[in-house]
């Protein structure tokens, strides 16, 4: 039987991953989160990895507080960057593959064309230093997958899109920045492709390939566009205006754009990838049903 453990299991896309493993009949899941495994201890994290003897790690586990790592700094980078090469270290010695979640703040968000995995992390930030880390530390197993990705969001936890529906639910009017392009990710879907891929891949359809691949949800916008959207979905009155993101003063350097060239990941493992807008539909429709 194929067991598939997923760290950092309670975040928005290990509760995903978690709400659709039940459609996989016959693999073992192990769902774990800091209090289960704390990838940060060494000797900890051998001793669970040698008694599950996983033949797939989803590593979802991270420090995500991306305004305090700048006061967190080492913290972050031992969460997001030790912490990983903790886990690689323990996979030594087996046959056991690595798919590692990690982010657009690897880049600053001055290209003025889509990022692809090629293309020279230049992280601003503390958060994106500490994930840059931990992408080092995840290529030093060769059966690894990264999958960077952006603007995460799912009916499960804190995210931008539950935060505008309180918002819109209570205030006439909000302010959102406009300046910050990017891909919005119903976790929901990376869960959904991360499992074809794996599925595929035990099924023969297609062959394991190690190496940095993106996923977002396609089409661009700004956060600005994003609200209105989630307003308009949410058929609220709410008023939403525009404004810089020197409006929001902030010692975390966002990407102004930070949109992910998704070809290599749809071409090699024959993923369809649905819009920002159908996939936002589904997740506030779900999150109306909780």
């Amino acid at each position: 039987m194929t067991t598939i453990l997923v760290t950092g299991a309670s975040g928005q896309l290990g509760s995903e991953i978690k709400e659709l493993s039940t459609r996989y009949s016959g693999y073992e899941f192990i769902f774990t989160d800091a209090a289960e495994l704390d990838i940060t201890d060494a000797a900890a994290t051998a001793a669970f990895v040698s008694e599950a003897r996983p033949s797939w790690i989803i590593n979802c586990a991270a420090y995500t507080a991306v305004d305090r790592a700048e006061d967190e700094e080492s913290l972050a980078t031992l969460v997001n960057g030790k912490g990983v090469e903790i886990l690689v270290n323990a996979l030594r010695g087996t046959e056991c593959r690595l798919i590692h979640i990690s982010t657009d703040y690897l880049f600053d968000g001055n290209s003025p064309v889509p990022y692809t995995e090629d293309d020279p992390p230049s992280p601003a930030s503390a958060y994106g230093r500490s994930k840059l880390a931990g992408e080092k530390a995840a290529m030093q197993w060769p059966n690894t997958m990264i999958i960077r990705t952006s603007w995460l969001y799912s009916s499960f936890g804190s995210n931008f899109v539950k935060t505008i529906l309180r918002k819109a639910g209570s205030s006439p009017d909000i302010s959102v920045v406009f300046d910050q392009a990017g891909s919005p990710t119903y976790a929901a879907d990376l869960a959904a492709a991360i499992m074809d891929i794996i599925s595929g891949i035990i099924r023969n359809r297609h062959s394991f390939v190690p190496g940095i691949f993106n996923y977002s949800n396609e089409g661009v916008c700004s956060w600005y566009d994003l609200a209105c959207e989630i307003v308009r979905e949410a058929g609220s009155a709410c008023t939403v205006f525009p404004v810089r993101s020197s409006a929001w003063p902030s010692r975390v350097k966002r990407p102004a754009y930070s949109v992910l060239d998704k070809t290599r990941i749809k071409e090699t493992y024959n993923i369809s990838v649905p819009h920002w807008r159908s996939s936002l539909i589904n997740c506030i429709t779900k999150i109306n049903r909780i």
